[in-house]
Parts: C-alpha cells; structure tokens; sequence
C-alpha cells in the first residue's frame, strides 16, 4: 500500500479580480514506504503549495491525499494535526527551532507532544547521532545555521516518522554545510526507513532521491526515475 497517495489535487486562492488564482491544478501521483521523491520546480510552480497539502498543514480545493491510508481531506484541522503528529516529521529552510527552548528541548518537542515521558535520553542520543551531542543546553541564537539545521534533523527524526517532508533543508546553507547535512539526512533516513518527499531547487540535491516529480505552473511536467547517485563527501 502506498504510504502517502495524492490524487487529482488541486488549490485555488481567490484574487482581487475576481477569478480565483490556481497555484496546483490536478496533481496526481503515489509514493511507497521507505521511498525517497524529490519535488523540483521554479519559484512559483507550487511545489511547497503540494508539500503543505500533502502534510496536512492545508486543505485542497478539490481532490484528495491519503497519508497511510488516512483521508486527510476529511478530517478537521485538530485531526490532521493528531495525523502529522503521528506519523510526519518536517524539515524546514528557516530551521523553525523555538528560539526559548534549547538544542535539547527542541528535539524533545515532538515526543512531549505525544505525551511520551523520559524523552530526554532518545533527545541527547538523536544529538549525538548529528554530532551536537555537547551542544545540548544551547539556545537556538548560539548554534550556527548549520547546527540548527542538524537541530531540527534530530527533531525530524524524534517521533519515529513513517514520512518525513523537508522543505529546501539547505536553503539557507553554505555548500560545505549542505554537504554535511545533506549526508547526514540520507543516513537517517535509511536507518530509520522513513519515506522521503523532498522539495528543492537543487537537481544535485533532487538527484540523491529514489524518483523526481517535476512541477511547473502548477502542474507535474515529468515524474521520472533517477539514477544511482553516490553520496557526497562530507
């Protein structure tokens, strides 16, 4: 069964002029457990518009998506919420790590919010694992980009996800430290065998995933495989 399956989506927002503005017109395609998909495109295609549509974090205009088996278009927003909470972890361009809590904490977050007790020890093994392991009590503002970046890898990762959505993770990045994290993605990933969508503008980057989905003007111009990519060097 596929883990997560979009079926003829498609997003409009109303305009000042009256026709509404369609961003994402009938997108259509099915991902397997343990698969990884790149999401390439311009700015503007609506790629991130279908990440947030296939997370939950918004609702279509008309189709549907089924997150393991879950139809996310009939559910309220505190459902889909449970859902993403369940089974997502989510990687994004601006790190989005709260800026009050520490290294530490932030990892914490997603296993709290499950309502797990004793997340401390899984939270200060998953930092070793991204090699922040003595960073643990700092604050967002005392990590570097990189860091925080490799912050919210563990946070990702904390909840056991059965899908993982990351949006540009190196977006913000020099090449050297998209290097690392990039690496140390694609090592978890396959370690915890999480399904990977993956929106990027880089091809190199798309190019490390199983498959890519080309988006253009809001709809898929190409769905294609791609070849075996040896991983990059830290």
């Amino acid at each position: 069964m596929s883990i997560l399956k979009v079926e003829n989506l498609t997003k409009a927002y109303p305009s000042a002029g009256g026709a509404p503005l369609t961003v994402l017109h009938s997108v259509s395609f099915e991902i397997g457990a343990g698969d990884t998909l790149a999401i390439v495109g311009p700015s503007g295609s609506g790629k991130t518009t279908l990440l947030g549509l296939c997370a939950g974090l918004d609702r279509a205009t008309a189709g549907s998506v089924w997150l393991k088996g879950i139809r996310l278009d009939e559910l309220g927003e505190d459902q889909r919420a449970a859902v993403r909470n369940q089974h997502v972890g989510f990687i994004f361009q601006n790190f989005q790590l709260l800026p009050t809590l520490t290294a530490l904490e932030n990892v914490q977050v997603p296993q709290e919010l499950r309502g797990e007790k004793d997340s401390a020890a899984s939270a200060r093994a998953l930092l070793e694992r991204v090699g922040l392991g003595k960073r643990a009590h700092h604050y967002p503002a005392q990590l570097s980009g990189g860091e925080q970046q490799r912050v919210s890898l563990a946070r990702a990762f904390a909840n056991r996800p059965a899908l993982l959505f990351a949006d540009e993770p190196t977006g913000n990045l020099d090449p050297d430290t998209s290097e690392t994290v990039v690496n140390l993605l694609f090592e978890l990933n396959r370690e915890a065998g999480t399904t990977l969508v993956l929106v990027t503008h880089d091809l190199e980057l798309a190019a490390r995933t199983q498959r890519t989905l080309r988006v253009r003007g809001g709809s898929v111009q190409e769905d294609y495989r791609n070849e075996p990519t040896a991983p990059l060097r830290a």
